[in-house]
């Protein structure tokens, strides 16, 4: 079997300490890992035209799924629209919201699905079967191809790519870019299959989505071949000290966006599931604090919000407070 690895050594954080410590944090309680009350959404309205003209805009749908309209393209990324990200639909942490901000049948057309890693809460299984009859193209790391041919997606609309890897898609330039992460979705197949973050480069408009990732010299490495991106989506959320190596910690998603040569920065990663220890709200709390103190215009929209790229003026809006805050 394939076996990838990241381009430093990269532990887990998975020792005999760190696991007696996790599972000594796995039986307390933490009211505040989830919302006491609804967080508030917006039902995503799509376009009935999309010009090539149009600005550019993402939306954003929950931890690390989001639609890239630009340039007359949607590209869909890391669509997790499943109730649970797990193997079972009976187990696991539960999507914090009852409702999404639009159905997967729901979504218009699309000219590309494209994943990042293979974990059960990037590459869902039930999502992909709901959006397969809305794209002929799936764009994916190596290794993921073989899941999407078991769960019917014809393997001639499935393209893999390795890192460094650079192709033209309907006037798009995208990039295979590397991150520090891993993969696997059991207990046999850890590291099968590759995991990568991606450039997405049209005519006026860069945009970098980092996947999952620790902070590492990829980023810089990045920015000097792919920079300056008018808007990066990085990971912020689900994140331990004791897995660093593999998860940011805010403040570092601040500092990779600045790597890259990010001028605005959506963090992502967090605001569905309860994958870690920390407060639901305090990735938004910490990258934001942490963006004001290095200059960096952060975006914040709600669930199902569509941002409109190069306004001049981007709306910091801490929708995750409470009213009593």
């Amino acid at each position: 079997m394939t076996k990838y690895e990241n381009q430093i050594p990269t532990s887990a954080g998975m020792g005999i300490k760190s696991l007696t410590s996790i599972l000594r944090d796995s039986m307390r309680r933490h009211a505040e890992r989830r919302p006491s009350e609804n967080i508030p959404m917006k039902r995503y309205q799509t376009a009935s035209v999309l010009e090539a003209s149009d600005q550019p805009q993402v939306t954003w749908f929950g931890h690390s799924a989001f639609l890239l309209e630009i340039e007359g393209h949607r590209l869909l990324f890391d669509p997790m629209f499943g109730d649970r990200p797990s193997p079972v639909s009976w187990a696991g942490t539960k999507r914090f919201s009852k409702e999404l901000p639009v159905q997967p049948e729901e979504l218009p057309d699309l000219h590309a699905i494209v994943i990042s890693h293979d974990h059960y809460d990037h590459l869902d299984v039930s999502s992909i079967r709901k959006l397969k009859h809305k794209t002929n193209r799936f764009i994916v790391p190596l290794g993921v191809r073989k899941r999407l041919i078991q769960w019917g997606i014809p393997a001639a609309q499935i393209t893999e790519h390795r890192w460094g890897d650079e192709f033209s898609f309907a006037g798009l330039t995208l990039a295979c870019t590397p991150a520090r992460h891993f993969s696997g979705r059991g207990l046999l197949d850890r590291n099968s299959t590759l995991w990568c973050s991606w450039v997405i480069a049209g005519r006026e408009t860069k945009v970098f989505f980092s996947g999952d990732s620790g902070y590492g010299p990829h980023f810089k490495e990045i920015g000097s071949r792919y920079g300056p991106f008018d808007l990066t989506l990085m990971e912020c959320g689900q994140y331990d000290e004791r897995w660093s190596n593999i998860h940011m910690m805010p403040e570092e998603t601040v500092q990779a966006h600045l790597d890259v040569g990010g001028y605005a920065l959506i963090p992502i990663h967090w605001g569905a599931f309860t994958l870690a220890y920390h407060a639901w709200n305090e990735p938004a709390e910490r990258v934001t604090r942490a963006a004001r103190t290095m200059n960096v215009p952060v975006i914040t929209p709600m669930i199902g919000e569509t941002v409109k790229l190069k306004d001049e003026e981007y709306t910091f809006r801490p929708w995750w407070r409470s009213e009593k805050e």
